[in-house]
């Protein structure tokens, strides 16, 4: 079934056409034109991986706004087929746009610290479900529910030897002597280029989140590591000296990235190097011969 005849099905009768859009990765997506009404962003799967995703997605977009004050898309309609929400402009390509967001992102991070990592249900990451189940260790679970869970689906099975798997439970062993021990915050959770926007007037926005209370640095570090403009290079700066980062919060960005790696590797037949990476980052922790 179309976005169009999913959204008429939802009672959207007034939409006219849809036009898709490419960017994402997991979903089908386009804007729709209206009948007398501004236009709206819609996405959905060709099949659902559950009932609940969208919903879930929703949720993670209110959190945003509403405990970490950052400007989301306003949700018009979400349900099992179909996500439909205010339409966003492209951010502009500009170091002020991104000095911006760097207070935005260290506003988020600083106002929402936690006592426990997690988030009150599972939601979801792409197709797959990110398992959010409470911890009051950080190490422990992030070691769990972000890098270990994925050692299961079967394109990472196919991927990564038992030598690999083996190192990457040796490095969370030790996550506790590579990563500081920093507080619970609320975090986007898939902070990828492609998931900031800007609003009407240029600011900041974002989309697609997969929230959880977590380290600070997962956000960071997915910003970090997929290949910013050159005019977001303050933005690191920036929010490094808002949120008083320490000089060697670079070198840990391979290792936080991890976890987005064996997402990508889990779900994609082609994985962007994300095989390639996760060795390299397990290498350390190969058995020597």
């Amino acid at each position: 079934m179309t976005l169009l005849e999913r959204l008429h099905r939802a009672g959207m009768r007034e939409v006219v056409t849809v036009q898709p859009v490419t960017g994402g990765l997991a979903a089908l997506a386009g804007i729709a034109t209206r009948r007398d009404a501004p236009p709206v962003f819609v996405k959905g799967f060709a099949d659902p991986p559950a009932d609940d995703v969208f919903a879930a997605e929703a949720e993670g977009l209110a959190a945003l706004r509403e405990l970490g004050g950052v400007a989301t898309p306003e949700v018009i309609l979400a349900d099992r087929d179909l996500l439909v929400l205010s339409v966003l402009r492209a951010r502009p390509r500009s170091e002020a746009f991104w000095e911006r967001f760097a207070h935005l992102l260290a506003g988020l991070h600083l106002s929402t610290t936690h006592p426990r990592f997690g988030w009150h249900h599972d939601n979801w990451l792409g197709r797959r479900r990110q398992i959010n189940t409470w911890n009051d260790d950080g190490f422990a679970f992030f070691a769990e529910h972000r890098l270990l869970r994925w050692l299961d689906q079967p394109r990472v099975e196919a991927a990564l030897d038992a030598a690999d798997r083996v190192a990457l439970e040796r490095l969370c062993d030790r996550l506790p002597d590579l990563l500081p021990d920093r507080p619970a915050c609320l975090t986007h959770g898939d902070l990828w280029a492609q998931n900031i926007l800007a609003t009407a007037d240029g600011e900041p926005a974002l989309i697609d989140p997969a929230v959880s209370y977590m380290w600070a640095e997962v956000d960071l570090a997915h910003v970090w590591s997929t290949s910013p403009p050159p005019e977001a290079r303050r933005m690191f700066e920036v929010y490094a000296e808002l949120t008083s980062l320490d000089d060697d919060w670079e070198a840990r960005m391979p290792v936080i990235q991890l976890r987005q790696h064996l997402a990508v590797l889990a779900q994609f037949d082609d994985d962007w190097g994300a095989a390639e990476q996760i060795r390299a980052v397990l290498a350390p922790f190969r058995a020597r011969p």
